[in-house]
């Protein structure tokens, strides 16, 4: 595991705009234009969205109740030199229709995601996971592990109920007062009922330490405002459900821990963190430490939305990680 901090200095503004998969002209223009698709699982079916050309990566959003639309358009800069494949989890955003949140849980989604990866004809996959989604992420590569040819960890939530314990009383100290205030949202009626103001109420308390810039603060809630209101009060509180049930199959497992399976793990890793990240740092090291082929980047003056506060920083790391010989 290889340690490295990324300051903005002029070789790395200058690295961070190349990209590995340059396109230009018409070409550029159409290959960044989105498509829709969908893909059939069980007996609904999931909403997937893809642009961009070059290497294709499959993207894991967090949440685990949010769904991919607070990714754009900042992940879409990316498209330049990745072939963008993201899709909402069941249950999630438009992957929602006819779906019980008791039939969702960690064994689903990941299967569901074997489902993505079937649909588009890759014999091995590029997973990047944000959030909750490197969690997802590291579940599924345990499983299928030659089915994964590398993996992008970005601002990871933690992998053991050790690290979960370490994240709130960092997240506590972090919040101080508001907390108390971020209770009482989640008790009001309003909020219980998935009413989207309620929604969005709690989460500028809930994110207001994550990010390191306010401007970037602000541009996050902005679109998550957006999203809230798009997904409704009926989409909010199904996506708490499934939330739950993940929560149950994980994070509230007495013992849960990857850490250990994930010395066995193979994959070429790349994990990527900010140094104000509101999940401490020293959560995204115990990952990277524990796979052997991983390298970790500390961005610094980066909060927990990397491809948002830090695009630059973040494409430079890409870069390098790809460019190192396998």
């Amino acid at each position: 595991m290889k340690l490295r901090s990324i300051s903005t200095t002029v070789a790395a503004v200058l690295l961070a705009v190349l990209s590995m998969y340059p396109a230009n002209g018409q070409h550029a223009n159409r290959t960044l234009v989105p498509t829709e698709t969908r893909i059939a699982v069980g007996n609904t079916s999931l909403y997937g969205r893809t642009m961009g050309s070059g290497r294709p990566v499959i993207i894991l959003h967090g949440g685990p109740d949010f769904d991919h639309d607070y990714l754009v358009p900042d992940m879409d800069r990316l498209g330049d030199a990745f072939r963008l494949i993201y899709y909402d989890q069941r249950g999630r955003g438009r992957s929602a229709e006819n779906v019980r949140p008791q039939d969702v849980t960690l064994v689903s989604d990941i299967e569901d995601l074997d489902k993505v990866r079937e649909h588009f004809r890759f014999e091995r996959a590029i997973l990047l996971g944000h959030s909750w989604g490197a969690v997802l992420a590291l579940e599924y590569a345990l499983r299928h592990p030659t089915r994964v040819s590398q993996l992008i960890l970005m601002n990871p939530a933690p992998a053991s109920t050790s690290d979960v314990a370490v994240m709130r009383k960092a997240y506590l100290a972090k919040l101080g007062a508001d907390m108390d205030r971020q209770r009482e949202l989640v008790a009001s009626a309003a909020y219980q009922a998935g009413d989207p103001d309620a929604v969005t109420a709690r989460y500028q308390i809930h994110f207001k330490p994550a990010l390191k810039r306010p401007s970037d603060y602000e541009r996050l809630m902005t679109r998550m405002s957006a999203g809230f209101a798009k997904q409704g009060k009926e989409g909010i509180v199904k996506a708490r459900a499934v939330e739950d049930q993940l929560m149950r199959d994980t994070w509230q497992m007495a013992g849960y821990d990857l850490i250990p399976k994930l010395r066995n793990l193979r994959v070429p890793t790349l994990v990527i963190t900010g140094d104000h990240d509101f999940i401490p740092v020293e959560i995204a090291e115990h990952i990277a430490e524990a796979i052997p082929k991983a390298r970790l980047v500390v961005i610094k003056d980066c909060g927990h939305f990397a491809f948002l506060e830090c695009p630059k920083e973040t494409r430079h790391a890409l870069n390098a990680f790809f460019q190192k010989p396998k």
